[in-house]
């Protein structure tokens, strides 16, 4: 009989407590695959928009039994979640647990007619990878580094497969907050810096 782990229970009660059912989507259980827990993810998050919820948790599990000990299901709702945050419906994500997310939603717009208007990103589309081609050697390698530890630190192992989109994620956001006059790359490259030093530290 596997012994009881009292933090386990007590971290349960109080996200129970915090988000409640209606709040919590556990992908864990269900035991879906990568597209299936997508799937489930995607309308999921959008409903809870909708309805005002703030914060939400969801549950991936941390892939003990995995290949590499890696969940791909936590690795694809990772994926999906910056997505979302690109598309301006999802505000922020932090690791809660080894196994877990919370994730905080971007307000909803309404239209004149008081109905609900699709988000509007909070950025410019995204650029794309020959944009990244053109910046100096050294500012796409601050870049690299940035993505990187952004991933590891939301529990992905191997970031080489996601690293191309990451790195774009990371310019768009870092630009959007740069004057529009003077060396926009040493300013990219100073913001950048200073994003990897709150990463590591």
């Amino acid at each position: 009989m596997t012994a009881r782990d009292p933090l386990r229970d007590l971290r349960r009660a109080y996200d129970e407590a915090r988000y409640g059912a209606r709040r919590t989507l556990n992908l864990r259980d269900a035991l879906p695959t990568p597209d299936e827990a997508v799937a489930r993810l995607d309308p999921w998050i959008r409903q809870q928009q909708v309805e005002h919820a703030g914060e939400v948790l969801v549950i991936t599990g941390r892939g003990k039994g995995s290949a590499g000990g890696v969940s791909p299901v936590r690795v694809a709702v990772v994926t999906r979640l910056a997505l979302l945050q690109r598309m301006g419906i999802v505000a922020g994500v932090r690791q809660h647990t080894p196994g877990s997310f919370v994730v905080r939603l971007a307000p909803v717009r309404k239209g004149a007619d008081g109905k609900v208007t699709a988000p509007a990103p909070a950025r410019a589309p995204a650029p794309d990878a020959s944009t990244l081609q053109a910046l100096a050697a050294p500012t796409r390698e601050l870049l690299r580094r940035l993505a990187d530890c952004e991933l590891r630190a939301l529990g992905v192992r191997d970031s080489s497969a996601f690293l191309a989109e990451e790195m774009l994620r990371q310019f768009s956001r870092l630009t959007a907050t740069l004057p529009v006059e003077g060396d926009r790359e040493a300013g990219l490259r100073a913001a950048a810096e200073r994003a990897l030093e709150q990463c590591e530290g």
